[in-house]
């Protein structure tokens, strides 16, 4: 498979929804990163899109284009759409993504999208007002890895000592 055609089975397992696809993708030690969840290597950037799709029923749809691959580097353009929150705001948010990839898997993925534009549409009037502070894009951050924490603790098995409690 050529590396246009793993980015492109990545957003085409992304837009059926089809987490074991896209992670099929990925190699082990996988290092993700964007604006709402900073950092994220292996097995959280793996959960990351469990987590995001197990929660977006059939409200996420998303598109993608512009896949284009040179040696071990690849991007793609991708956009989002879903409602977001306890207000179920709508937001459509379109992200550049730039991948590395090594031995037929990704081994570095980075998506960037304007957070401000981002925080408006999903935060309403303190997306407007803070969305382009360093505080409001730590404030997201920290929500999306406690998110995560929550989601993966859900999904682990109990420990023995657990078990015996």
């Amino acid at each position: 498979m050529s590396n246009q055609e793993l980015i492109t089975r990545f957003y085409q397992s992304f837009a059926d929804h089809d987490v074991e696809g896209m992670l099929a993708c990925y190699a082990p030690g996988v290092v993700f990163e964007d604006p709402a969840f900073g950092r994220l290597t292996g097995q959280d950037a793996h959960q990351m899109w469990r987590m995001l799709l197990s929660r977006a029923n059939n409200d996420l749809e998303v598109s993608f284009g512009n896949v284009q691959a040179d040696g071990k580097h690849a991007s793609a353009e991708w956009w989002a759409r879903y409602h977001y929150g306890k207000q179920k705001r709508m937001v459509i948010n379109q992200i550049s993504a730039a991948f590395v990839i090594e031995d037929g898997k990704i081994v570095r993925h980075t998506d960037t999208f304007d957070l401000w534009r981002w925080s408006r549409q999903a935060l309403g009037l303190n997306g407007l007002l803070l969305g382009w502070t360093p505080f409001l894009k730590n404030k997201i951050q920290e929500t999306t890895r406690g998110l995560l924490a929550d989601f993966t603790a859900r999904q682990s098995p109990p420990s023995a000592a657990e078990e015996e409690a």
